[in-house]
Parts: C-alpha cells; sequence; structure tokens
C-alpha cells in the first residue's frame, strides 16, 4: 500500500477557499444588518425596498461571475450560489432575485449574446438594471415550449406580440430576455430569444400577483401589442431559443435548490434557537428528546440538500456533465425546504404559527420549490432520461 503521504486528500465538498469564504461571510452580514430588518414589512406590503436592490449592485451581488471587463465580479458560478443561499435564510425573496439574475438572465447572454450584446447589456445588468427571464405563458406551464407570443419579421425588426405570465423581477426589471416563436408549425425550432428594454414601445407590465409567498419578489404579466424588436436584439441565432432557454434553465435550478437549501437552513437555526430557550416543565424544550430528534432530522436533510447543491454547483464551474445533478438538487432541495419548515412550526408550536416569527413566512415561501423553473414531476422525468440512457 503507498504511503498516504503521497496522495493527499481531497478537500471536502463543503469546504471553501479563503475567497469564497470571504464572500460568504460579506453575504450574511448584509442579510443580518440590512435585509432582516425589512423582512417582515417588505412580506405584508408585497414590495422589495429599492434602497436594498441598489445594496444588492453595489455588493456586486447581481454579476457575481460575470468577468470584470463587463462590469462584474469576475467571481464563480459558485460564488453565485453561496449568495443566493445566504439570502435565502434570510429571505428569499432577495434570493430570488439575485438567483435571476446571475443564473439566468447574465448567464444566458455569457453563453449565447454577441460580444457587442455582452459590452452593451451586462455592464448595466453589472450597475443598476434588474434583469428578468420571460419564457412561461397562460399555456405553457411545464410544457415550457408551447409558446403562442409570435414574432413576426419586419424589416429589420421583428414585432412582438402576445402575453408572459408568472414573470420574476417583472415590476422593477428593465431588461428582459423574452421567448417567442418566429414560426409556429416549426415547433421548438421556431423558439427565438429576444432582449426587450422596459420602454420598447408596444411593451407594457401588467398585473402584478397577489402570491402566497417569496411575496416581496414581483411575479407579474408582460404584454406585447406590436412591440417592435431590432433584429439586432436577438440573442444568439432565430431558432436557438429552445437551446438557450433549456441550457439556461439547467444552471438555473441550481439556483433555486440553492433557494431552498437556504431557506431549510434559516428554518432549522430558529427551530435551534427557540428550543434552547424556550422552557416548559422547567427546563429548555432542546433537552426533550423528542426535539432533540427533530432537529437532528432537520439538520440531516439540509446537509444531504447541501450536498447536492453544491457538488451539482462545481460541477458546472468545472465544465462538467451536470444536467442530472441540477435536476436532483432542485427536486431535492425544494422537498426539504418544505418539510424542514413545517417542523420548524412545529417546534415552535402556537407562535410558530403566527407572524412574530419568522418561520411562518419561511414555511409560505417553501412552496414556491416544487413548482417554479420546472415542477417536480419535471425534475423527475429529468433525472429518468438520465438514468434510463436517453440523453436528449
Amino acid at each position: 500500500m503507498l504511503a498516504a503521504d503521497k496522495h493527499p486528500a481531497a478537500a471536502p465538498l463543503t469546504q471553501l477557499s479563503e475567497e469564497e469564504s470571504m464572500f460568504q461571510a460579506s453575504v450574511r452580514r448584509f442579510a443580518a444588518e440590512r435585509l432582516a430588518p425589512h423582512v417582515r414589512a417588505m412580506d405584508d406590503a408585497g414590495v422589495f425596498r429599492k434602497e436594498l436592490i441598489t445594496e444588492l449592485f453595489d455588493l456586486g451581488l447581481m454579476a457575481v461571475d460575470v468577468p470584470e471587463e463587463y462590469g462584474g465580479q469576475g467571481g464563480t458560478f459558485f460564488q453565485a450560489i453561496l449568495a443566493i443561499e445566504e439570502l435565502a435564510k434570510v429571505d428569499p425573496s432577495a434570493s430570488v432575485i439575485v438567483d435571476v439574475q446571475n443564473t439566468l438572465f447574465n448567464n444566458a447572454l455569457l453563453q449565447w449574446a454577441s460580444e457587442d450584446q455582452r459590452r452593451r447589456w451586462l455592464p448595466r445588468a453589472a450597475k443598476d438594471a434588474v434583469a428578468s427571464y420571460a419564457l412561461s405563458e397562460a399555456g405553457s406551464g411545464s410544457d415550457a415550449f408551447a409558446l403562442t407570443t409570435r414574432a413576426a419579421e419586419s424589416g429589420d425588426e421583428y414585432r412582438l406580440t402576445g402575453r408572459k405570465l408568472w414573470i420574476t423581477n417583472a415590476a422593477e426589471a428593465s431588461l428582459f430576455l423574452l421567448f417567442a416563436t418566429v414560426n409556429p408549425e416549426a415547433g421548438y425550432k421556431g423558439i427565438t430569444a429576444f432582449l426587450i428594454e422596459r420602454d420598447f414601445p408596444g411593451f407594457a407590465v401588467g398585473k402584478k400577483e397577489d402570491k402566497l409567498g417569496i411575496r416581496a419578489s414581483s411575479t407579474c404579466e408582460l404584454i406585447l401589442d406590436d412591440c417592435r424588436i431590432p433584429k439586432a436584439n436577438i440573442i444568439g441565432e432565430v431558432g436557438q431559443g429552445y437551446k438557450i432557454a433549456i441550457e439556461t434553465l439547467n444552471q438555473g435550478r441550481i439556483g433555486i435548490g440553492a433557494q431552498m437549501t437556504g431557506l431549510a437552513e434559516g428554518a432549522l437555526g430558529h427551530a435551534i434557537d427557540y428550543a434552547r430557550q424556550r422552557k416548559q416543565f422547567g427546563k429548555p424544550i432542546a433537552e426533550f428528546q423528542g426535539v432533540q430528534f427533530e432537529l437532528a432530522e432537520m439538520a440531516v436533510e439540509v446537509e444531504a440538500a447541501r450536498l447536492m447543491v453544491y457538488n451539482a454547483a462545481r460541477l458546472k464551474d468545472a465544465g462538467r456533465p451536470y444536467l442530472m445533478e441540477a435536476a436532483m438538487c432542485k427536486y431535492y432541495a425544494s422537498q426539504v425546504a418544505e418539510r424542514v419548515a413545517s417542523k420548524a412550526v412545529e417546534v415552535l408550536g402556537g407562535v410558530g404559527f403566527t407572524k412574530d416569527y419568522p418561520v411562518e413566512k419561511l414555511y409560505r415561501d417553501a412552496k414556491i420549490g416544487r413548482i417554479y423553473e420546472g415542477t417536480s414531476n419535471m425534475q423527475r422525468l429529468t433525472i429518468a432520461k438520465q438514468l434510463l440512457g436517453n440523453r436528449t
């Protein structure tokens, strides 16, 4: 057997580099000091405070892995995942704002936009322009590519007509990556990605949804009425929208996994703190085995979810295949978030059911994890196809 010193141990999956640790600590500090005091009021109002969005930009959290030449931080995808996780511990609404900007919009432009397009829009997305990702429609939920929004060619423009629903960040966004079909008869091969600016004639942000959870994160409809888009605003090529959407959503699922893991971590932390200080029968409830077992179970699930998310993110940064791992971490972390938040409410008992304590909100916020960026059933299908050798 070879000597152990000839085979240095591989770094543990959750071990962070010094740079990653410092970055994580800065996000954690912002979440605790600046975000936490406003979470309750923002949830009640259903509005995210504008000055906090400005601070997200100032901290570089809206362009974590965008290269410095485009105004970004020049970090890694994994660092973006760390930011999403840390914010979600305090407020999943803040987390999803950062998630959509980084994992969907920025990454789509980095991978598919021309150099001129990157230099035109990425510095704005890094500095002060909230971005949105507009794919879903009334008749295209899980069947995301059954689009009816039509793009008709007209000289050096396309004229877009249709509606988008359930679009995250839409109320605050000034940039929209929007998918429409140039040829319905071509099916998914007709889908094309367009970059739309909020002030384009014929484009409007419509009704804002009144939601169960992540209420401070806006979700709105988009209305396109003969909206004229220059051909220079096509991202990728005509008919390439399907591929762009598929690949960016795969990255986005890791982000949702991080959001749900962070949510579960936050709920577990509140449950532990409460169990230590709440007394019954003359001693803290943390000393009762029944409560200890619940906390232990919650911790196991949180750790498993974190490992899956970190693994998928590290695979992505390493340029390795991660499709199945992304689907797995999104699927599992969304389950864990719901279970752990529910158990946290139970550990807190009656007060956990009130809005005076944050676990009630986290419980409401958790539900969306099984639904957006691909329902749990769609993740099961993706995982099954990979297991059975269908790599298409």
